[in-house]
């Protein structure tokens, strides 16, 4: 069960920790010491090859677990579970391209995602990083990534980069560098405004190499059926959603424990009396009571291969953007109930105001995701007549 794996107490030393992380920009090294020998970076990994076994619905609700006690740990550990869990999504079905990163995940290794880059929308479709043919099957990476969360601690670095050798037939290739190498740099460049124990600093490639045997994909550029994109958006998207949503119930849980503690000078009753707070906290509620079966249903669609042809894309984008805004309004919700206290840097509705912003920068953004939408109801933009 999940709950043996990530047990209360395990949870409660997470949560100790995690204000001075915080405080301090320092990743949590021993927040994911303790995930590593408890299994949980092996939720995905199949039993048979010495993991926990875990459906993509267990993983979705641990991590919002994980995310109410250190949402920054959370969004971190996310990342390694993208990669793995791409992984045993293709592996399930046939695909064995990936199984190297299952099996590695089982020997301790840590995935970091590299594929963000400044400006780049294209995202999965389209790279500035330059992936070059070794001519031995393997390629060198020349670019730079942001957002590389677990900068400090992974051991494995999945990227993309184009490969333009062949005129007018670019590809975007998909690999795995290794952390011994060289090339590969890191500036202590993290200092934001919340989520700052991700340590996602930036990373520069400069000649990267992965040999042959650690080229996952080699595919079109653009839009592409390939299952590893398909694989990458649905792992990215729920299982960002799912830390938000963890926030968002820790927040509400906390905007529930000060309205029943603060004592109102003028009624002499508890605010939890207040109809103005009842309704405030009611309506946090009832919007993020909508957010847990979307998740439920889409993971168990997800992992059962359910045929929703082209309206994927609009469902995932669609979750992840009702899931961050929601988490949003209800920290909000929930520090207006708190009152003047939670304005303290130290105040965990606070850290919680602040870590709930970076949902907004995440892909797919908002824009992007009504994009995505509205080409999907309206058909694209150039065929309107």
């Amino acid at each position: 069960m999940t709950s043996d794996v990530l047990s209360d107490a395990l949870l409660a030393r997470i949560r100790s920790r995690a204000p001075g992380h915080d405080r301090a920009n320092t990743f949590p090294h021993d927040d994911l010491a303790e995930l590593a020998a408890a299994g949980y970076l092996r939720a995905f990994v199949p039993a048979d090859r010495g993991g926990l076994g875990w459906s993509l619905s267990e993983v979705s609700r641990a991590q919002s677990r994980l995310a109410a006690a250190a949402p920054a740990t959370a969004l971190a550990v996310n990342m390694h579970l993208v990669w793995t869990g791409v992984a045993r999504l293709l592996n399930d079905r046939g695909d064995t391209g990936l199984d190297a990163v299952l099996d590695d995940a089982a020997a301790g290794e840590i995935f970091a995602f590299g594929v963000s880059e400044a400006g780049n929308d294209l995202v999965l479709f389209g790279s500035d990083t330059v992936a070059e043919p070794d001519g031995d099957g393997g390629y060198r990476f020349t670019g730079t990534k942001i957002f590389t969360s677990l900068a400090p601690a992974w051991t494995r670095l999945g990227v993309t980069g184009q490969d333009s050798s062949e005129p007018g037939a670019p590809h975007i290739v998909y690999a795995l560098l290794h952390r011994d190498d060289a090339t590969i740099t890191s500036p202590e460049d993290w200092d934001t405004v919340g989520m700052r124990a991700t340590q996602s600093r930036t990373t520069r490639l400069t000649g990267a190499h992965a040999p042959r045997g650690q080229v996952l994909r080699r595919i079109p550029a653009g839009p592409n059926a390939d299952p590893i994109v398909f694989g990458i958006f649905a792992m990215f998207e729920l299982l960002i959603a799912s830390v938000y949503t963890g926030i968002a119930e820790r927040a509400l849980e906390l905007g529930v424990e000060a309205a029943s503690t603060r004592i109102s000078k003028r009624t002499g009753r508890p605010l939890s009396a207040d109809p103005d707070i009842r309704h405030r906290l009611a309506g946090a509620a009832i919007a993020l009571g909508g957010v847990r079966p979307q998740l439920d249903a889409l993971t168990a669609e997800v992992t059962s291969g359910a045929d929703h042809g082209a309206s994927w894309f609009p469902r995932l984008v669609g979750l992840k953007v009702t899931a961050t805004e929601t988490a949003r309004d209800v920290v909000d919700a929930a520090i207006r109930s708190a009152g003047g206290s939670s304005y303290a840097s130290s105040a965990e509705l606070g850290r919680l105001y602040r870590d709930v912003l970076a949902g907004i920068f995440h892909p797919s953004d908002d824009e992007s995701a009504h994009a995505t939408v509205a080409s999907w109801l309206l058909g694209p933009v150039d065929d309107q007549p």
